[in-house]
């Protein structure tokens, strides 16, 4: 609970009323390693905050080397299938615990309460949906104006542990190109 208390400090000052009425409706999970805990055509009840492990976002597929993996959350993020959660209609896409994976939950219907409850409430969601969107918008930004090897120099500029704990069909999809085209450009550098 001190990782989550620790970021929301970050981001907000909260009073101990409203951190204890929050972190009452808490709930954690451990997810063994590649779990799919959301899958597709489920109703995203839950936003997670991830206190350890590493989660994919991805759009299954009948074979799994076509599979498309979108996104990935990591230790002291918020991850969740957000556009099912915010609609409460099927999600498009599954989630998987990559390594064991600790995360802490609160379903939608207690987050609305704690909207309604709380004064921090809702500036913890919208600052938690802010960073989904700038996450979402810096994807589609680097898909559009960097070239593959671009994209593969910079997730590994900004995450370099990636390559310990991600396998190397996941981040070739991620970055938009096939295995093979993914070995290429990690042998010219």
């Amino acid at each position: 609970m001190q990782q989550i208390k620790a970021h929301i400090d970050r981001i907000a000052t909260i009073s101990n009323a409203d951190w204890e009425f929050f972190s009452s409706k808490l709930q954690r999970r451990v997810i063994p390693k590649k779990t799919v805990f959301l899958k597709l055509n489920d109703i995203e009840n839950h936003i997670s905050f991830i206190e350890s492990g590493v989660v994919r976002l991805f759009i299954p597929k009948e074979d799994s080397e076509k599979e498309i993996t979108f996104g990935f959350s990591f230790k002291d993020q918020f991850v969740s299938a957000y556009d099912s959660f915010l609609t409460q209609t099927p999600s498009a896409y599954q989630l998987q615990a990559l390594t064991n994976t600790t995360i802490l939950s609160i379903t939608y219907n207690d987050l609305q309460e704690v909207y309604k409850t709380t004064q921090i409430g809702n500036l913890i969601g919208r600052l938690t949906a802010e960073r989904l969107f700038l996450l979402k918008s810096s994807r589609e930004q680097n898909l559009l104006n960097l070239t593959a090897e671009e994209r593969y120099l910079k997730l590994f500029k900004e995450r370099p542990e990636l390559l310990k704990v991600i396998p190397l069909k996941y981040i070739s999809s991620y970055i938009g190109v096939t295995a093979q085209a993914l070995s290429r450009i990690r042998k010219r550098i």
